[in-house]
């Protein structure tokens, strides 16, 4: 019956193919086809090898089809349209070819894109393993070849795209190197945005070989998110299509009048179609959106409160980091079985419990021991027990583990964990935001001091606060540790446990370094001195800590401080003055200045202090000079008999007997009282400078002259009765610093001080038996 419709068929075929005798005629014809001509009757094929050809039919036998293995014919009669078309037209040759035209080692591509082999010998003519046995059946539109078995084209594998394509060999090598081969060369099906080997070198310097070094991590993952687990030809493509990739991303298409994207890659070829799927090229290589260990917390639905925790206490920015970190991560039920009081609980004592639940590593669920202890970003460690009721962690149970992401591990917990508190310290040295205030704890060594009983309140600047110093202020803090970089420190630090419900506006706290900061409180925030108080209240077991915007800069305290805020020397305060010496004695010095009470000056002769303030810039400037020297002389620098000059070029001497300390002849009955630009002594008496070998010092200045006083950049000197052939001027800063020497040859003369800087400066005339003094000011 079916010979009779195929005859019918071949009837209504147009004139000039009704008298062919075609390649499909043999086979209906033959009484040993009956199988292939039902395939080609199935596979829909009939009208197309009528067609004029030529063919080359290599024809298998019902022997040859009965010998596949079970079930494969079956398989191919139910898929006529895919696998069973695709086997048929691997036995077409387009092309008319002879037995007289093979050859030994020939090959020829079938119809359906695969090539066939042919193999001559002394067994006879084979095309691939199947044995022609009847040769050259030719017909009006090509010839038909018998053969013994059927022939299976080989399978073709988008890896087999990839490998055989000149523009993907970076491609090729990194599905090799990521061992993704065999994977990608099984049944999938599967659909490769392929990029070339110019999508590639786009890439910046040194990432493809970050990538190769890193093959079963970074590079699998980027591999696997150009793949998909289905075949999707271009006419399966919609614009604003997602498609979830073997990574577990999600890539997105995108559809416009310049062509078709993935993501941001044009699709440069599209359905290069395989056996186990299709490959699309692309030119730019698909990065996968990053997953952190908090897009897993805020997008679970059994952690809304730790999620809300890790928002709250600002960590959402460091978890979001590069990481590594291993997160145990309470539910919504742990944290609903916590007392009040600790959900109430400070901030701080809740950044305390969070960081508790964060480890600095990655580790999975198979790197857990029984007893095993962990050290988190707390400080503190937690224990992790394995028993036959489950792993826990402390007390808390793992009911989810591995959730892996691109910065860490997330294991998902039935409870919260309660962290031991730790000490300022320890919070500072597991701080991410704290790395110069640890290292500079460190250097000035008062860890161990800060690791003690306390209670402390530690203002803690950041590390953004360290770096918005001026440039070089780190590097010089780190360089004298024992000196300035302890005195700010210790300014950071109340010897007393003041959490933010303790502070109000106004408020003055007294620092380890003895100076108050203050604290304001107004809409913008709390504050102490000028930085805001950033996070609160992190409750430690030897106090607090309070995280701030600014590093605290100490006030300077002066000698001149000392003198303003003594209640026994207002006289030498209104001296200072009155002489314009505030300023010059508030410079950086280092000064020392033996500091006459108003006892002292009280014990002058009558009229003598009207006297002096009444000429402020003359004999007072002189005698207030003798009391100061241009260094830091300590009480335990002074020895008996020692000199030392002072600025206004006259020395002192030290005398220490039995009776006590004495400079000349004021004895020190207060020493050492250091500040930041040296120390004050206070003395019993008023120092008086001794006159020159002319008599009253007012007199012998007189005869020595600088004009213009100011002077800018000369200065004109004026001698009278002065013997100047071996004299030598000499010019010093208000230290005490020689600044140059000149000797001159005329009673008026010009001195050049263009290269000194702005400030006060001291003119000394000396001969071998002479000194006298001018001062004048440089602008």
């Amino acid at each position: 019956m079916r010979k009779l419709l195929l005859s019918i068929n071949l009837f209504l075929l147009p004139l000039f193919l009704f008298a062919q005798n075609t390649v499909v005629n043999v086979i209906v014809d033959s009484p040993d086809h009956n199988t292939l001509e039902t395939a080609v009757i199935a596979a829909d094929l009939v009208e197309t090898l009528n067609g004029p050809g030529p063919f080359t039919v290599f024809a298998p036998t019902d022997s040859a089809f009965n010998n596949l293995p079970d079930g494969v014919l079956d398989a191919l009669l139910n898929d006529p349209q895919g696998a069973l078309t695709d086997v048929l037209l691997y036995h077409v040759l387009g092309a008319q070819v002879l037995s007289t035209d093979l050859t030994d080692g020939q090959t020829a591509e079938a119809l359906n894109g695969d090539n066939i082999t042919v193999t001559i010998d002394s067994n006879g003519v084979r095309i691939n393993d199947a044995f022609v046995t009847t040769a050259d059946i030719v017909t009006d539109n090509g010839v038909v070849h018998v053969i013994d078995a059927v022939l299976i084209p080989p399978v073709t594998t988008v890896v087999d795209v990839i490998v055989n394509s000149p523009d993907h060999d970076t491609l090729e090598a990194a599905v090799i190197a990521a061992n993704l081969a065999e994977t990608l060369s099984g049944d999938g099906p599967f659909t490769v945005f392929a990029p070339t080997d110019d999508a590639f070198a786009a890439l910046p310097d040194g990432t493809i070989e970050a990538l190769l070094g890193d093959p079963q991590g970074a590079l699998t993952d980027i591999l696997l998110y150009h793949v998909l687990g289905a075949q999707v030809l271009s006419t399966d493509l919609v614009d604003g299509q997602t498609a979830m990739t073997l990574n577990g991303d999600e890539l997105t298409v995108s559809i416009t009048n310049d062509g078709v994207f993935i993501n941001n890659a044009q699709v440069t070829v599209a359905d290069i179609t395989t056996d186990n799927g299709v490959v699309h090229v692309i030119d730019a290589v698909l990065i996968p959106p990053t997953t952190t260990v908090v897009d897993v917390i805020v997008n679970s639905p059994d952690h809304n409160t730790l999620e809300t925790a890790v928002l709250a206490a600002g960590l959402e920015t460091a978890l979001s980091g590069d990481g590594p970190f291993t997160v145990f991560a309470p539910t919504d039920d742990a944290f609903a079985a916590l007392p009040a009081e600790l959900l109430n609980a400070p901030q701080g004592l809740l950044t305390n419990v969070l960081l508790y639940h964060v480890l600095a590593a990655e580790v999975l669920s198979t790197d857990l021991m029984d007893g095993m202890t962990a050290t988190t970003l707390l400080g503190a460690d937690i224990t992790v027990s394995i028993n036959n009721d489950g792993v826990f962690i402390n007390d808390a149970q793992v009911t989810v583990a591995d959730i892996q992401t691109d910065n860490g591990v997330v294991h998902v917990i039935d409870a919260v964990l309660i962290p031991p508190p730790p000490s300022v310290v320890e919070i500072i040295a597991s701080s991410p935001v704290h790395n110069i205030l640890e290292t500079a704890v460190l250097a000035a060594g008062l860890e161990t001091a800060l690791s003690g009983e306390g209670p402390f309140t530690v203002f803690a600047p950041t590390d953004f606060a360290f770096a918005a110093l001026p440039d070089g202020t780190i590097d010089a803090l780190l360089a004298d540790p024992q000196g300035i970089l302890t005195d700010i420190l210790l300014y950071h630090v109340a010897g007393a446990n003041a959490l933010s419900t303790d502070l109000s506006d106004g408020q003055t706290i007294t620092t380890l370094n003895g100076k108050d900061v203050t604290v304001t409180i107004n809409s913008n925030g709390v504050f102490i001195n000028d930085a805001q108080v950033v996070f609160a209240d992190i409750v430690a077991s030897n106090g607090v800590v309070h995280v701030i915007d600014a590093v605290l800069t100490p006030p300077t305290t002066t000698v001149v401080d000392v003198i303003v805020d003594s209640p026994v020397h207002n006289t030498l305060e209104a001296a200072v003055l009155a002489a314009d010496l505030a300023g010059t004695l508030s410079g950086e010095g280092p000064f020392t200045v033996f500091a006459p009470t108003d006892d002292a000056f009280a014990a002058l002769p009558a009229g003598t202090i009207d006297a002096l303030l009444a000429d402020p810039q003359g004999l007072l400037t002189e005698i207030l000079l003798y009391h100061v020297v241009g260094a830091e002389v300590l009480s335990s620098d002074l020895s008996d008999g020692q000199t030392a000059m002072t600025l206004n070029g006259q020395d002192l001497t030290v005398s220490i007997t039995n009776d006590g300390v004495f400079i000349n002849d004021a004895q020190v009955i207060v020493a050492d009282i250091v500040t930041d630009n040296g120390v004050v002594h206070v003395i019993d008496a008023v120092l008086l400078p001794s006159t020159s070998s002319t008599g009253d010092i007012s007199r012998e200045l007189a005869s020595i002259n600088v004009y213009p006083n100011p002077a800018s950049n000369e200065l004109f000197v004026k001698t009278e009765n002065l013997d100047i052939s071996d004299a030598r001027f000499i010019i010093y800063d208000i230290q005490g610093r020689q600044q140059f020497i000149s000797r001159e040859s005329n009673d008026t003369f010009k001195m050049d001080i263009s290269l000194l800087e702005s400030g006060m400066y001291i003119l000394e005339y000396r001969s071998a038996n002479k000194a006298f003094q001018k001062k004048f000011i440089k602008q």
